[in-house]
This record gives structure tokens, C-alpha cells and sequence, in this order.
């Protein structure tokens, strides 16, 4: 217990940060990647080899550029998971448009659970928030549980103030149950999966992919509905909920697997820098391929 005491003092400067304007919170976090540099050698190694493998038709110059950028936004994005977990409401409003919101209310006005299926950009559990607010109800999310127990207790607690219980990346079963019941759950399929998976091509490669999505939706008896986000230059965010694609249910789970990864890559290449570049997204590899990292 007692590795955890300096939790409290972080959830205090936490809470102070997240209130902060936004221009002065993102410029924060702008110094703080400058000096986490040499700190974030492991990560900026994964992230290059992505941008490599991803972006050939950049010059090498434009993919350092691209490298920088990706890491001033990987460190904001830790400021903008404060905002997400603390600010109060009357912090947030007016910083998003959201385009799409009506829709989303019409299926929950139907008795439909909704699956907003989405990717790992930097600000994403933000992005939850602030349709949170904006839709009047908590957002269920899907996260992965941290490996230290008194790290992942102080996560949830935040997360659960603003989201509700969150659901566990591999609880079928809860997630079911919550559409089941009608909630809005966001969802992310686009790390790297060695189970339930095909390699489909993400920016022209084979990436394992998961492709239980489809039917997971069928048996809850809910809608899918793309939910992509990005923020603009003058620190605004702007919010998209996008009807279902065409043909993504009707097929085979490989096609609709690869009409995700599609959509995703269409949706990255507006903001690149804004993607989660430091994960291991190509890691699992057809039979014979060596690894990239």
C-alpha cells in the first residue's frame, strides 16, 4: 500500500490542470513533451516505425515532423485524460460541435442500445466526455485494466464519476448486457488482437484485427454507429456520429473488419498526428513474417 501514497498529490495536481483554459493547458502540455523527450525513447521508437511503415511516400524529413508532432500529442493527450476525469462541466462547455447527435438520440428514443465504434486517438476518453455532456447521460467506455491495482482503483474511480462503471476490454458479457439495457458504449477495435482476429490491410499492411464486432452487435440487438472526433487549431473539438456503414453487417467478419480499418485510416490520415501511434499495432504477424519491433 505503500507504493501508492504518492497517487493523492498526482490526483490533486490532476484536478488543478484540468481546469485550466485550454490554450494554457494545451502549451502546458506542448513544454512538457519538449522536456519528456529523452523520457519517452521506448514510445517514440514504437511510434516511428509506425509512421514509417505507414507513411512511405513522406520524405524522411516530413516523418520526423510528423514523429514530433505525434509526441506532443501523446503528452497532451495526457492533460486532456485530467480534463476528461476532472474538470467540471461548466469547463467544457462550448469547446465541441457535434454533428450527428439527433441521430444517436433517435435510437436511444427507439429502446436501441448504441455501439459507437471508433480508434485510439490521443484524446479520446475526452471525446467521451464531452458527448457525455453534451447527450445528457453518461457514456459507457471499454479500457483496458491497469497491471498495478492501486493505479487501476484510482482510474476507475475517475473514470466512474463521468462515465459509469467502465467495462473491461475482454467482458463480453458486460458489454452485451449494456446495449442489452439500452446505453450508449464507445468502443475501439483497432489495437493489435491475437485472438478472434484476420489480417486485414491498415495503411496497406496486415494488421490483426478483431472481427467479433458484427455479431456482438446482432446478439445485443443494438446499432452500430461510426464516432470519430479531432481537435482543430484553435483547441476546439469537433465530433462526428456517422450512420452505419454500408455493408459492414451484411458480410463475412473478415470484410467487415477490413471496412473498419478502411474508415479508420481514411479518418487518420485527416490528423495523423492525433492517432495513437506509440502502440504495437502490427506486433502480431501472418505466419512467417518477422516482427517489426
Amino acid at each position: 500500500m505503500t507504493r501508492c501514497l504518492y497517487l493523492p498529490p498526482v490526483v490533486a495536481l490532476s484536478r488543478l490542470l484540468a481546469r485550466m483554459p485550454q490554450r494554457v493547458l494545451l502549451w502546458t502540455a506542448s513544454v512538457v513533451s519538449f522536456l519528456l523527450w529523452p523520457v519517452l525513447a521506448r514510445r517514440r521508437r514504437i511510434a516511428r516505425i509506425n509512421i514509417d511503415l505507414c507513411f512511405p511516400g513522406l520524405s524522411a524529413n516530413e516523418r520526423r515532423r510528423l514523429l514530433r508532432a505525434n509526441q506532443r500529442e501523446t503528452v497532451m493527450g495526457m492533460f486532456e485524460l485530467m480534463r476528461a476525469w476532472f474538470a467540471p462541466a461548466r469547463k467544457l462547455l462550448a469547446v465541441a460541435d457535434i454533428e450527428g447527435l439527433d441521430r444517436l438520440r433517435e435510437a436511444l428514443a427507439r429502446g436501441r442500445g448504441v455501439l459507437l465504434f471508433t480508434g485510439h486517438f490521443t484524446h479520446t476518453e475526452l471525446a467521451v466526455r464531452l458527448l457525455s455532456e453534451a447527450l445528457g447521460q453518461p457514456v459507457r467506455t471499454v479500457v483496458r485494466r491497469h497491471n498495478h491495482p492501486c493505479i487501476e482503483r484510482e482510474f476507475e474511480r475517475a473514470r466512474s464519476r463521468v462515465f459509469g462503471a467502465t467495462l473491461a476490454k475482454k467482458d463480453t458479457r458486460g458489454l452485451l448486457r449494456a446495449l442489452q439495457s439500452g446505453e450508449v458504449v464507445v468502443y475501439s477495435a483497432d489495437q493489435d488482437f491475437s485472438y478472434q482476429n484476420e489480417f486485414v490491410p491498415f495503411f496497406g499492411i496486415a494488421a490483426a484485427t478483431l472481427v467479433s464486432t458484427p455479431e456482438l452487435v446482432r446478439r445485443a440487438g443494438a446499432e452500430m454507429m461510426p464516432f470519430w472526433f479531432h481537435r482543430v487549431a484553435d483547441g476546439r473539438y469537433r465530433l462526428f456520429i456517422q450512420p452505419r456503414w454500408p455493408d459492414w453487417s451484411e458480410g463475412d467478419a473478415a470484410t467487415a473488419a477490413a471496412i473498419y480499418m478502411r474508415e479508420l485510416e481514411t479518418e487518420v490520415r485527416k490528423y495523423p498526428e492525433q492517432y495513437l501511434w506509440v502502440h504495437r499495432r502490427f506486433k502480431t504477424r501472418p505466419p512467417g513474417e518477422p516482427t517489426y519491433y
